[in-house]
């Protein structure tokens, strides 16, 4: 108390330059007003398990890239044209420093809420349902409209985003639904040409090729058979031929000598003799009726042609089972060919039949993809139509924006507050250094104890006019800071 009396001009002065300066502040700083408009995220009026949209991702992400969308510089500049704000900043900044100052001026904040999950085992989770717009200004009718817009901003940029992406997904898939139908019909034709191809190798007629080689293996045995007997057939005639004399002549000197020796044995009344005789007499009359037929046809004998009937029928025969056994090795020579073939077609049939899978995969493959984007694709056009008929998820504004009645800044209960501590410790600070520099003795006990010497008389402090009427005039300087303190709370 002895300090507080001696030091209070240090800890009053100090505090009411303090107070001066915050209350200069309160004046001279202009009041900013603002405006907020909430808007409640809504989700699509129809359930998801009957219409998919193809809009994505969480809201939080959305509602960035729309805020990104929104602060463009091209549309912060409409709307400072269209309101006429930021006058004085226009003068001595550049167009990009005056949208970065409104773009401060614009406050963008999410609401969540905790929402129990199914897919993630019911925990909860927080969940953006709802966001707040809200901008700042020095004149509160413009700080509402400002804020309107930027909220009606919000909701039309929204639905033109949302629009814009169910088109574009709806777009893709079926560019993406086209080229891939393309190239089913492009593995369709290289499986028609590959079967054309390999019509005999497939796979699917290895049962055939079994009957055929079975077939062929079957008439190759005949034909064996067949072969084997007409050989004989040939051996058989060359034997015979080769008994029988090719000509008349030598049949007569033949028969000439058996009937000698017949003759030799037996009577001229002998059966064998007898009959020799009229063999001889007819070869005589059918080679003099040769040879008239021949010369009253003008033509020439022919010198070693064979002229004996038995000997040209056995020939005739011969030639006859000749041709027969050339036409059956050409026959067994063409089923040879033709059961090799059946057998080569067997043994490209692993090779052709795994190229031919190979394709079946590959067609099977893009045919899933091809039916997978189809109905994808209709999910697309389905989801546009729900964004254009506006049942997808949307925005809609709860709570408006107001028109603000008090300023948000300064705030001024808080600047006299801190005015009044940084005061108060302004105040404190000062006396503390005062005492700590003042080495002068105020009291018997401390002068004393520095001479060593005792204290004879103290003579109390007398107080003067001056000091008296400079009291009265502290209480009526207090009064009037406190009136006007007041009078600035009364503002806020």
């Amino acid at each position: 108390l002895d300090i507080l009396k001696r030091r209070k001009k240090g800890l009053i002065f100090p505090a009411l330059i303090v107070l001066f300066i915050a209350l200069i502040v309160i004046v001279i700083y202009p009041p900013v007003y603002r405006s907020t408009a909430t808007i409640l995220i809504e989700e699509q009026e129809i359930p998801s398990a009957y219409v998919q949209t193809t809009i994505t991702g969480f809201a939080e992400q959305r509602l960035q890239s729309l805020n990104q969308r929104i602060m463009s510089s091209t549309k912060l500049l409409e709307i400072i044209n269209r309101f006429n704000i930021y006058q004085d900043l226009r003068k001595k900044e550049t167009v990009e420093e005056v949208v970065e100052t409104m773009r401060k001026d614009i406050k963008f904040s999410t609401i969540s809420a905790d929402i129990t999950n199914p897919q993630r085992g019911g925990a909860p989770s927080p969940i953006t349902i709802a966001f707040t717009l809200s901008y700042e200004g020095r004149d509160p009718q413009t700080v509402q409209q400002i804020a309107s817009v930027l909220s009606s901003l919000f909701l039309e940029e929204n639905l033109k985003v949302r629009e814009e992406k169910a088109l574009g997904a709806s777009k893709f898939l079926g560019v993406e639904t086209a080229t891939v139908q393309k190239q089913l019909a492009e593995v369709d034709s290289k499986i028609a040409r590959y079967k054309e191809k390999h019509s005999l190798e497939l796979p699917e007629l290895l049962q055939v090729n079994v009957s055929g080689i079975d077939r062929v293996e079957n008439e190759i045995d005949k034909l064996r058979q067949q072969l084997t007997s007409l050989k004989e057939k040939e051996s058989y005639l060359r034997s015979q031929l080769s008994t029988v004399p090719p000509d008349d002549a030598t049949l007569l000197r033949e028969l000439r000598a058996k009937l000698t020796q017949l003759e030799s044995r037996y009577s001229k009344k002998h059966p064998d003799v007898i009959k020799t005789n009229r063999e001889i007499a007819e070869l005589r009359n059918r080679n003099a009726a040769s040879r008239s037929t021949k010369n009253s046809a003008g033509v020439s004998p022919v010198p070693d042609q064979p002229d004996n009937p038995a000997y040209v029928n056995l020939a005739s025969q011969l030639a006859g089972v000749q041709s027969e056994i050339e036409m059956v090795r050409r026959q067994s020579g063409q089923m040879n060919r033709k059961r090799d073939e059946y057998y080569r077609r067997m043994e490209g049939a692993p090779r052709v039949e795994q190229s031919y899978k190979a394709l079946l995969a590959e067609r099977n493959s893009i045919q899933l993809k091809v039916d997978d984007l189809m109905k994808k694709s209709l999910e697309a056009k389905t989801a546009q139509g729900l964004e254009r008929d506006k049942m997808g998820e949307r925005f809609t504004i709860i709570d408006p924006a107001r028109l603000p009645e008090k300023p948000v800044k300064p705030n001024i209960p808080i600047i006299l507050l801190l005015g009044v501590c940084l005061g108060i410790g302004a105040g404190v600070g000062t006396v503390s250094l005062q005492e700590f520099n003042d080495r002068s003795v105020r009291d018997p006990k401390t002068l004393s104890a520095v001479t060593h010497l005792p204290v004879l008389a103290a003579i109390p402090y007398i107080i003067t006019e001056k000091e008296i009427r400079e009291r009265m005039h502290v209480p009526k300087r207090f009064l009037m800071i406190s009136a006007g303190l007041f009078r600035i709370s009364g503002r806020s």
